[in-house]
């Protein structure tokens, strides 16, 4: 999720926890360890100008319920240990409110599309639940509000009854984007059934902001279809449009580092496309039709064969730019929940 998000959501937690008198550092402390593990970027950065290790260790180490609550544990050593302050004088409401910052945030974010690797150093596939948006202020604002009520009142009752307020109805908000997946995620498995590709490797993800729009991607024996859905006006089969894949190119190209990487972080969503000799490779769970946050060139032919090169991010088009074009986006996603539409949302856009 975006960094206020994470930031409210520590905050919430540990001020939620502390003791009255203590609400307001545990609301800097909280924010504070909501934002710690995607620090990452930093030391990864540091030793690796690889794009697809950028892209892919990010949210892992830092990330690992088996890490998290061992860092959790030390802070909270450490300033019981040697802070004499309020650690030490509520150490037991510290240590959860220290505990559940950290670890609320990796479980934040697998309810996005990315992928989170909460059993890191396991080899399991990143976890993606893809229920939320990166950026959803129905999310936020509950919790956003709480902390500000809780800065202000300070030890009332009201704070604590504010952050409750917020804790719950963002909490809710999630429930409700898991079972508007379920919606959608349903109907997609009938309509998959029904053209002949029941069991193909899907996924389902809102459209940007909000909850009602989803994106659906399912992978075929030579490229994908996608469709959207809106859980308000749509009903019956989902409409599906097709598009191609280099589906060779990517079996041949398998056994190569990147390529590998790539498949097991994104469970195989991969558009391959061949450019000048070069395999491209775009993540589908993150942009829209034709354009993709993720693209990168990660082998050459050489003959008959492909080989390796050091990959290369090929830069993002956005679908749209600036205030205009994100009025554009929002009038043309509200029309599309409001209305049925076998347009794909980005040709709307136009």
């Amino acid at each position: 999720m975006d960094s206020l998000s994470q930031i409210v959501l520590g905050a919430a937690v540990a001020a939620a926890i502390v003791p009255a008198s203590h609400r307001r550092s545990a609301l800097l402390a909280g924010a504070a360890l909501g934002t710690l593990p995607d620090l990452d970027s930093l030391p990864i950065a540091l030793f690796s100008d690889n794009p697809i290790t950028l892209m892919t260790v990010h949210r892992s180490f830092s990330h690992s319920l088996f890490v998290l609550p061992l860092v959790g544990w030390l802070v909270w050593w450490l300033f019981k240990r040697y802070g004499k302050g309020r650690v030490a004088a509520s150490p037991a409401r510290w240590f959860w409110a220290i505990q559940l910052a950290l670890v609320t945030h990796p479980l934040l974010d697998a309810f996005t599309v990315y992928g989170t690797q909460l059993w890191w150093p396991l080899a399991s596939s990143p976890v993606m639940w893809s229920s939320v948006f990166i950026i959803d202020p129905l999310y936020t604002v509950w919790l956003l509000v709480g902390c500000v009520v809780a800065w202000f009142a300070r030890g009332r009752v009201v704070a604590q009854r504010a952050l409750v307020a917020g804790l719950v109805l963002s909490t809710a908000y999630l429930g409700w984007s898991l079972l508007a997946k379920s919606m959608v995620d349903r109907e997609a498995e009938r309509t998959l059934a029904s053209m002949g590709l029941g069991g193909a490797p899907y996924f389902s993800v809102p459209m940007p902001f909000n909850t009602l729009l989803w994106h659906v991607v399912a992978m075929t024996p030579s490229g994908y279809v996608e469709a959207e859905r809106s859980v308000v006006a749509d009903e019956g089969p989902l409409v599906f449009r097709g598009y191609p894949s280099q589906v060779q190119a990517l079996a041949e190209a398998r056994d190569i580092v990147a390529v590998k990487r790539l498949t097991w972080f994104n469970r195989g969503f991969m558009r391959a496309q061949v450019q000048q000799d070069r395999l491209v490779l775009s993540d589908l769970r993150m942009g829209l039709e034709p354009d993709y946050n993720f693209r990168f060139e990660v082998a050459e032919r050489r003959g008959d064969r492909w080989q390796a090169i050091a990959p290369v991010q090929q830069p993002w088009t956005a679908p749209v730019s600036g205030m205009a074009g994100l009025r554009s986006l929002m009038a043309a996603m509200w029309k599309r929940i409001r209305e049925p539409s076998p347009e794909p949302l980005r040709a709307s856009m136009g």
